[in-house]
C-alpha cells in the first residue's frame, strides 16, 4: 500500500524508441519523460527517431561508476594530517574489511585527500550495485570514521560530510573525478539524415556547439560543463523513475562535442555524475517501479547492471535532447515556434 497520501502530479509521456548500443545495453527502448515543459517530448522524440536512422543507433559507454561521500576530521596540525594520511594508505585493506563487513554490496574503490591547515578532508568512492548510493556511502562513511578515530586518538570528529564528495552542488571535483555513472553517449548521423530530420547541416551544429556551449559557457563561468539542457532531460527521467532529482545540480555537468565529418555529423554528450539507482527508496512506489520494469531495469540478477543500463538511456535521452535543440537554435526562430506550438497544446489539455 502506498504509504504517501497527495502526490505531486508531473505530466508523463513515452518517447521513443530510441536506438541504442554500447557496453550496458543494446536495442530499442522507449524512455519515460515527467515534465512541465512539453515540447521536451517531441524534441526528444526528434531525437530517437535519428537515432533509429543511423547505423548503431546512440552508443552509450559506461566509462566508471562511484558514489563518494567525503568527510572532515581535524588534526593537530598539518603535519598529524599528512601522518594520517600515510596511515590510511598502508592500511587500505583494514579499511575495506570496514566497509564489507558494515555492507553486502558497498566496496571502497579509492581514497582522495586534501589537507587545509589542521583540516583533513577524505573523499570515500565507494561501489554500490544496482543502488544509486547515497545512504550506503553515508553507512559506509560512518563506520570508517568510527575505525580511524578509535585508531588515531589525535584526530577528532568534524562531520560524515565535509563537502568534498561533492552532493547536489555544482563543483570541479566532480566533472574531474566522477560521482555516479560516468556515461559517454555518442551518435554519427548520416549527412542526409541531419538534412532531412534535423533540418541543419553538420557544420552549423559543429559551429555552434563551439560558440554557444563552449565560448559561451566559459564566458558565463560555467564549471566542468559546455550543454544547452542536460538537466531538462535529466529531470525528466529522474522524476519518473524514482531518482532523488537534486542530484540533476551535479548531473547535468557535462560536455557536448560535435564534429563536421565531411557532412555526416558526429555528436557526443559526456556525463560524468550520473547518479541513479534501480533500487532504493523511491523506486518502491508504484509507477516507479512499473517505469523501471517497462525499461528493462529490474531483469537482471548480476549486481549493478540494472542501474547501468538505466545511466546508459538516460545518456542515450539526454542525447536525443541536446541534439534535437542545438538543431533547431541553427535556424532562426524555430526554437519559439515550437514552445508557442506545444506549450499552447499542453495548456488546452489540462484545461478540458
Amino acid at each position: 500500500m502506498n504509504q504517501y497520501q497527495e502526490a505531486a502530479a508531473v505530466p508523463l509521456r513515452w518517447v521513443g524508441p530510441i536506438a541504442l548500443s554500447g557496453n550496458a545495453i543494446t536495442g530499442e527502448v522507449d524512455v519515460p519523460l515527467a515534465t512541465y515543459e512539453s515540447p521536451l517530448w517531441p524534441s526528444v522524440a526528434r531525437g530517437a527517431k535519428v537515432s533509429r536512422l543511423c547505423e548503431r543507433g546512440i552508443v552509450a559507454t559506461v566509462v566508471d561508476e562511484r558514489m563518494t561521500r567525503s568527510v572532515l576530521l581535524q588534526a593537530p596540525d598539518a603535519g598529524a594530517a599528512l601522518a594520517a594520511v600515510r596511515w590510511l594508505t598502508e592500511g587500505r585493506a583494514e579499511l575495506e574489511a570496514v566497509v564489507a563487513a558494515r555492507s553486502r554490496f558497498a566496496r571502497l574503490l579509492e581514497i582522495r585527500h586534501q589537507i587545509v591547515g589542521d583540516l583533513l578532508f577524505l573523499r570515500f568512492e565507494f561501489a554500490t550495485g544496482d543502488a544509486s548510493g547515497h545512504n550506503m556511502a553515508t553507512l559506509a562513511s560512518d563506520a570508517l570514521l568510527d575505525y580511524i578515530l578509535t585508531a588515531l586518538a589525535q584526530l577528532r570528529y568534524g562531520s560524515v560530510s565535509g563537502n568534498f564528495c561533492t552532493d547536489k552542488k555544482a563543483t570541479a571535483v566532480n566533472g574531474i573525478l566522477g560521482r555516479g555513472k560516468n556515461v559517454v553517449a555518442e551518435i554519427v548521423i548520416p549527412a542526409h539524415v541531419v538534412g532531412s530530420t534535423l533540418h541543419t547541416t553538420a557544420a552549423a551544429v559543429a559551429e555552434l556547439n563551439v560558440r554557444k556551449n563552449l565560448i559561451g559557457t566559459t564566458l558565463a563561468g560555467g564549471i566542468r560543463s559546455a550543454n544547452a539542457h542536460y538537466a531538462n532531460m535529466l529531470l525528466a527521467v529522474y522524476l519518473a523513475t524514482g531518482q532523488d532529482a537534486a542530484n540533476i545540480v551535479e548531473g547535468s555537468q557535462g560536455i557536448t562535442h560535435a564534429e563536421d565529418r565531411d557532412g555526416a555529423l558526429y555528436f557526443s554528450c559526456t556525463l560524468p555524475n550520473i547518479i541513479v539507482g534501480t533500487i532504493g527508496n523511491g523506486k518502491n512506489l508504484d509507477f516507479a517501479d512499473a517505469n523501471l520494469i517497462r525499461l528493462g531495469c529490474r531483469a537482471t540478477a548480476e549486481p549493478g547492471a540494472n542501474a547501468r543500463r538505466l545511466a546508459a538511456i538516460i545518456a542515450a535521452t539526454v542525447l536525443c535532447g541536446e541534439l534535437s535543440l542545438m538543431a533547431a537554435q541553427t535556424n532562426p526562430g524555430e526554437l519559439m515556434r515550437s514552445h508557442i506550438r506545444f506549450e499552447r497544446s499542453m495548456e488546452e489539455v489540462v484545461g478540458q
